[in-house]
């Protein structure tokens, strides 16, 4: 099972690509040979979380690694009780913002940050070699302990970093039916917000489902002038909507909130780290205030990387995962208390601070396949030409990205020009060329 491990951990359709036996083997790769060690692990409400989970569990205990069980928590709360808790080791049942039929497993270190791309090799080549395992006997057969109180102590320490009281501050949250059902609403109650919810209601099948922070057109019809904040599946993303009901994904968030922090002279080394994803508008408006982008793979952890080895304070996704100095994750919580801090800070509502940069239109087409010659697809034939083609005609102003998704087994083209139709029509050209190379023979089909 070569390639188990994507851009976010281990995802796909869960029990079908993503079974109990995998969470089960993958528990006794990480834990072999770490007898008396501790695990926490928490999940999303999906479905299939639950087999999953408990699963990981008895994974870890037949090697005679001990577990906490957080239940449902967001992403955030478990790279937070890592560190609380001194686990050296958390796993996350999630697939993030993909549909309730997918599955993942998700690994975060002491540091309470996802594994390296090294780490994630060492345990994929360890569950590929399989038995024999060092199973625990008697006394060594790990056990497992309720952690009833961790979405109270993940929202309390948020709380209580937290400079400003919100009373009078009234919000819209979309907790996209996942794990931030309970801890977003709990969070700005605490700081005496005035809040609507929305979205949590989780069943299992529901999560991500036209609501949250994939879907934030949801929370722009319903936010009626307020401040609104849509969360993902597991809430380590953010994508917020203004006063005037216009969205605000990741981009905007990282530009207003990197103008805030130059102004406040605490942007060390005048740099943001973002993915090959931020939109062209971004650069232009990093450009102008002097700030340095400095660009990863698609991934937070590769931007949690590049931050570190540079000391940044600030870098995220265009999708809304963002990364502050004192986070080892993207946590969506945490990035909208950034984001209410530079609000209050300023004294200006959201829909003037996002005017530091205009955004490009952006298309983005996914085509079901991927390169299946080890070659990279936008360097196939016909591929290739397309895009020459587009980057002539869009010079300056625009841009274009071919690649393989991380999390699912597609192909993604974007396109940025100077209108939305131009962006369109490069996008499709793009995507028809992408659907020959991937399949010749099927190339006719949309």
């Amino acid at each position: 099972m070569a390639g188990l491990f994507g851009t976010d951990g281990v995802r796909g359709r869960a029990n079908v690509d993503i079974t109990a036996d995998l969470a089960l083997g993958l528990a006794r790769a990480v834990g072999d040979g770490r007898e008396g060690g501790l695990a926490v692990v928490g999940r999303d409400p999906r479905r299939s979380g639950q087999m999953l989970a408990d699963a990981l569990h008895a994974g870890f205990h037949s090697v005679g690694v001990d577990t906490f069980d957080a239940g449902i928590v967001p992403s955030g709360a478990l790279s937070f009780l890592v560190r609380d808790l001194g686990t050296g080791l958390g796993v996350l049942v999630s697939a993030s913002h993909n549909p309730a039929d997918d599955n993942g497993i998700k690994f975060f270190g002491r540091d309470g940050a996802k594994l390296s791309d090294q780490a994630e090799a060492e345990i994929e080549a360890r569950y590929l070699a399989g038995p024999p395992w060092q199973l625990a006997s008697g006394a060594g057969v790990g056990m497992r302990q309720q952690l009833p109180d961790g979405v109270d102590r993940y929202v309390e320490h948020l709380a209580s970093r937290f400079p400003y009281s919100l009373h009078g501050v009234e919000l819209a949250l979309d907790c996209a039916n996942g794990a931030a059902f309970r801890a977003a609403p709990l969070l700005f109650e605490r700081l005496h917000a005035g809040v609507e919810v929305f979205a949590a209601e989780p069943d299992g099948t529901n999560i991500n489902d036209k609501c949250g922070a994939t879907y934030p057109q949801f929370l722009a019809r319903e936010a009626g002038g307020r401040l609104g904040l849509a969360f993902d599946g597991d809430a380590d993303r953010l994508v917020a909507v203004d006063e005037e009901g216009q969205v605000a994904n990741g981009d905007v968030l990282l530009a207003v909130m990197a103008a805030h922090l130059k102004d406040q002279g605490k942007l060390r080394g005048n740099q943001v780290v973002v993915t090959v994803m931020a939109n062209l508008g971004f650069r232009r408006a990093m450009q102008e205030l002097d700030i340095e982008v400095v660009e990863t793979a698609v991934g937070d952890r590769y931007v949690l990387e590049e931050m570190r080895a540079r000391r940044a304070v600030l870098g995220g996704e265009q999708s809304g995962h963002v990364i502050l100095a004192d986070r080892t994750t993207g946590d969506g919580l945490a990035t909208a208390l950034k984001l209410l801090e530079v609000i209050a800070a300023s004294g200006k509502p959201l829909a003037e601070l996002r005017t530091v940069m205009s955004e490009y239109p952006q298309v983005q087409r996914s085509v079901a396949g991927q390169s299946a010659i080890g070659r990279p697809i936008a360097e196939l034939s016909p591929v290739a030409e397309t895009i020459a083609e587009v980057e002539a005609e869009l010079g300056d102003d625009g841009r274009v990205l071919v690649r393989p998704s991380g999390t699912e087994p597609i192909t993604r083209v974007m396109v940025e020009a100077a209108t939305a139709p131009l962006a369109a029509e490069c996008a499709d050209r793009i995507a028809a060329a992408v659907r020959i190379a991937i399949d010749p023979e099927g190339s006719g089909s949309p």
